[in-house]
């Protein structure tokens, strides 16, 4: 302990703070990879009664999220039976007509069948789109291509909302990095400057950021505007949708339908346990909080889940994301090539894992807001800490680092009660731990959009006997992207990842 102590002084002394908290994750990880193996050798026994608490513990977890799966199933089922538009309509001193929806759609090289599918989604809501002010943001690097797909949606689609504004974001500008969070910063002031124009009150403005393949549920706007005037600080709050990763899941390899559905599952826990709630992805808020923190942050990767954190830092802890259990669907990586989309999927991860440069982003930030409680504070950093430290630990520590003292014990050791039952103990609770994988398979067939007729009923039992890719999956596209990006975080310079956009296949 001495040691690591002088070692963590060494580092203050040798990096700036930002450094070091970037260090700091990849830090962890990597001492808990040493330990585990270094222990392994010279004290099996201690590592191999370790592991076995460590996995009784992931038990109680998997239990745990699955309980709050449940949860979020439930109300899924329930909100997805309601007509909210009918919902509105009945609520008093609410005039919900009031309100506009200011919708930005970030691109850069996607094919027109991609973005349309995206429009026609939103052109047949269950809501009045002419309430609807579309941002269509393309980058100059893509200018030709970006500005005849631009050209043939206004035409399609001009008509049915009160505005597409198409906006092109420079190249080169100071203190960006090229990525959506760039894009959408510059396309959100330029939004800024046409709502000045058509003088609407910000207050009186919903807004939200969809990824370019995200296709919204007939209910999603009539379900986002009645929780959004129903909600008694709605700038104080962002709305965070279910994922689901529908529209091209029938054509999808099981290794990419299975790590799609993971995400899935995994944002459903969350949404059932919204005081650890980050956005992510396609979310809704208040534009008058969106301008007063300036926009999405232009010079990272997560600008998603960024953006969340701005407004947390900005009200001084007094911010939330509430949940939304009516979902919009996007794609998986699926490229029509296998091996392709599975290194898409890997980039895609990696960009997710990324999320470790919130870490360094809230211990520079909290000494600057010392109004927000600390137990918030805290709270936020540790979930955010330990969340990407047992996603790059957990799936190793469980299917091959606990394997290794149970080899390495010598005779003396591997007689003893302790290794003997070790084997049987960790078999038990992983058979405990099926019962999380089974009902994955089953939600993940549950919640299928409708078959298409060139698709045979031998596919829904691939469904099911897909999720035996799980551990496998696990690793590949769970810890190794994890640690390749913490890793990156703590090496920095040419190491740091840039934005990769997801590459779209229409269908």
């Amino acid at each position: 302990m001495a040691a690591l102590l002088k070692a963590w002084t060494l580092l203050r002394q040798a990096f700036n703070r930002q450094k070091i908290y970037e260090i700091l994750p990849a830090f962890l990880v990597w001492l808990t990879f040493v330990l585990a193996i270094v222990v392994s050798f010279a004290r099996p026994l201690w590592v191999i009664v370790f592991i076995i608490i460590f996995d009784l513990l992931w038990l109680i977890r998997v239990y745990y999220l699955v309980v709050h799966l449940l949860a979020s199933w439930i109300r899924f089922k329930h909100d997805a039976k309601i007509s909210w538009l009918d919902e509105l309509k009945t609520l008093p001193d609410k005039n919900w007509e009031d309100y506009c929806h200011l919708i930005f759609l970030p691109t850069y090289k996607e094919p027109y069948e991609v973005i349309d599918k995206t429009f026609d989604a939103l052109a047949k809501v269950n809501y009045p789109t002419p309430k609807f002010l579309l941002v269509l943001a393309g980058e100059t690097r893509d200018r030709n291509n970006f500005l005849d797909v631009a050209e043939r949606l206004n035409q399609k689609y001009g008509h049915k909302f009160l505005k597409i504004l198409v906006t092109l974001h420079p190249q080169n500008l100071a203190d960006e990095i090229p990525g959506k969070g760039s894009n959408i910063n510059y396309a959100g002031h330029q939004a800024q400057k046409l709502i000045d124009e058509l003088k609407i009150p910000y207050e009186k403005i919903i807004v939200s950021s969809f990824d370019i393949d995200t296709c919204v549920y007939p209910d999603y706007f009539a379900y986002l505007t009645y929780k959004y005037i129903t909600h008694p600080q709605p700038e104080h709050a962002s709305f965070q949708p279910l994922a689901f990763y529908h529209n091209n899941i029938w054509e999808s390899d099981p290794v990419t339908r299975v790590v799609a559905n993971s995400t899935t599952f995994w944002l459903m826990t969350d949404l059932a346990r919204n005081e650890r709630l980050f956005t992510f992805s396609s979310h809704s808020m208040s534009f008058n909080a969106l301008v007063k923190v300036g926009f999405w942050e232009k010079n990272i990767v997560t600008d998603d889940s960024r953006i969340f954190l701005q407004c947390l830092l900005h009200y001084n802890g007094d911010y939330k994301v509430e949940p939304l259990y009516i979902p919009v669907s996007m794609n998986t990586v699926y490229m029509g090539h296998f091996w392709q989309s599975l290194k898409n999927q890997y980039k895609q991860m990696r960009r997710w894992a990324w999320g470790a440069e919130h870490i360094p982003y809230m211990l520079l930030n909290y000494p600057k807001h010392p109004r927000m409680p600390f137990k918030k504070k805290w709270y936020y950093l540790f979930n955010q800490l330990e969340g990407v430290y047992s996603w790059a630990t957990a799936p190793l520590l469980i299917f091959i680092l606990g394997r290794l003292p149970l080899m390495l014990a010598d005779k003396s050791e591997q007689s003893t009660m302790v290794a003997q039952n070790a084997p049987f103990i960790l078999e038990y609770l992983m058979n405990f731990a099926m019962i999380g994988l089974i009902l994955s398979a089953i939600f993940s067939t549950l919640i299928l959009p409708q078959k298409p007729k060139n698709k045979s009923w031998l596919y829904y039992p691939i469904m099911v006997l897909q999720w035996l890719l799980f551990p496998v999956t696990m690793i590949a596209f769970g810890s190794l992207p994890a640690i390749d990006a913490q890793t990156r975080l703590m090496i920095g310079g040419k190491a740091r990842l840039g934005f990769w956009v997801t590459e779209k296949k229409s269908l």
